[in-house]
């Protein structure tokens, strides 16, 4: 959520950063309710104290054998006015949050302005695979070497889904125990969170209220939006909400995290042919890496997030690139996104399999999550950051499609081998 404050000081500067990801802003009836709201506050201040200063002098009046009925009727009534103007200040601060939640997080000065045609290219590793052969795609491979049941998978769950067989089961497998690994030799903390989430972790994410109709949810009995549960779309969801409504310890930060789930996605619109198999589904795995830190760290660790996640790939030998997202094409809570986007031969293009971003404090706001200030002693708002650390339903498919061999086989990873207990995938 952004900075009420922020805006109300620097409106136009804002309002300019905003209109690289949106294609208008106007703050007019935010900041009219905030003057109404700011307004409200210092009557009912006044009132309250002239309230407190009665209320201390009424019981010396009686004392002193003064009639204090007046002053009664008049501390009777002002109470009343009190709540009244109570009720509508509380009205106004929910109708200034419902528009302030509304915004997206503002981008950095070095993102650049737009969507996907302004995304930036800024390095690429290794070559794209060339083959001797006619190279077969990821379907495919993993059909024949009985790694995937599609049919079976749609069979019980629907279309997007699929189940991993045999050394199917054990290559992904293998690819999170990898990252697993990784993670922990660098020093995070492992998590594994509820998959059930609450209503509150949606909106500290910065996923609730605009995209809540992006997730499953499963309703509660009363029905009430904010009473019922919904399958996370991602750990992030719920690391982002590990420390809602806490005050870490300054001397704890940065806390360095990863979590293990599946993700859960409704997907929405029309699937392109290409992208059939893995590429989008509606469950699968991922390791997300998740920090919480001190505003002037937050730079340094989004490299470090960024190093990681590709280091991953590397380790695995794969072919992929790195980009710089256009504000448009940034989450909404987020101020700047790198995606690592790994090569899909038989698509002819890079899929995303891991995007490294820093929220700033825009979800610190969200879920009141603070620190002290190391010299004031102050609370502030901490600075969280993500990162996929790595998915896995494009890099299996990068794998078989970049590491197929003309007799139909795939070599499997360096890395891998411990895991799968073997170093091809070949029709048994």
């Amino acid at each position: 959520m952004l900075d009420l404050h922020l805006i109300r000081e620097q409106t136009e500067v804002v309002r300019q950063a905003l209109l690289k990801r949106m294609d208008s802003v106007d703050f007019s009836e935010l900041l009219q309710l905030d003057s109404e709201h700011r307004e409200l506050i210092k009557s009912v201040e006044e009132k309250k104290s002239r309230r407190n200063t009665v209320s201390a002098e009424i019981p010396k009046l009686k004392k002193a054998g003064q009639d204090v009925a007046a002053l009664l009727g008049e501390m009777k009534e002002l109470s009343t006015e009190i709540k009244t103007l109570d009720d509508k200040r509380r009205e106004l601060s929910e109708k200034i949050e419902d528009i302030l939640v509304a915004f997206p997080n503002i981008p950095d000065e070095d993102v650049l302005a737009g969507g996907k045609e302004n995304n930036k290219v800024l390095k690429t590793y290794g070559e794209k695979p060339q083959f001797s052969f006619p190279p077969k795609d990821h379907v495919t491979l993993a059909e024949e070497l009985g790694l995937i049941d599609y049919e079976r998978g749609a069979k019980i769950g629907g279309s997007g889904f699929w189940a991993y067989t045999n050394q199917g089961a054990r290559l992904e497998w293998a690819l999170l125990n990898f990252f697993i690994q990784e993670h922990l030799n660098d020093g995070f903390e492992f998590i594994l969170p509820p998959h059930l989430l609450n209503w509150e972790c949606g909106y500290t994410a910065g996923q609730f209220p605009k995209f809540a109709e992006d997730v499953f949810h499963i309703k509660s009995d009363e029905g009430e939006e904010k009473q019922h549960h919904f399958l996370l779309p991602t750990a992030e969801t719920a690391l982002a909400n590990f420390h809602r409504d806490e005050i870490i310890p300054a001397e704890q930060l940065p806390k360095l995290y990863f979590g293990y789930t599946p993700c859960y996605r409704k997907e929405a619109g029309s699937y392109r042919a290409s992208e059939r198999g893995m590429i989008r589904g509606h469950q699968f795995n991922k390791v997300e890496l998740f920090v919480y830190c001190m505003p002037d760290e937050s730079n340094d660790l989004l490299e470090r997030l960024i190093q990681k996640a590709e280091s991953l790939v590397q380790k695995l030998g794969l072919h992929y690139q790195l980009s710089k997202l256009a504000a448009k094409d940034c989450s909404a809570g987020m101020a700047k996104t790198y995606d690592i986007e790994i090569w899909i031969p038989s698509m002819d293009e890079y899929k995303e399999i891991s995007s490294a971003s820093n929220a700033r404090d825009y979800q610190a706001r969200r879920g009141k999550i603070r620190t002290k200030h190391p010299e004031t002693g102050k609370n502030i708002l901490v600075h969280t950051l993500n990162a996929s650390g790595l998915a896995t339903s494009r890099l299996f498919p990068a794998i078989l499609e970049q590491f197929q061999q003309e007799d139909g086989s795939v070599i499997v990873p360096e890395p891998l081998r411990q895991w799968v207990d073997a170093d091809r995938l070949a029709k048994r």
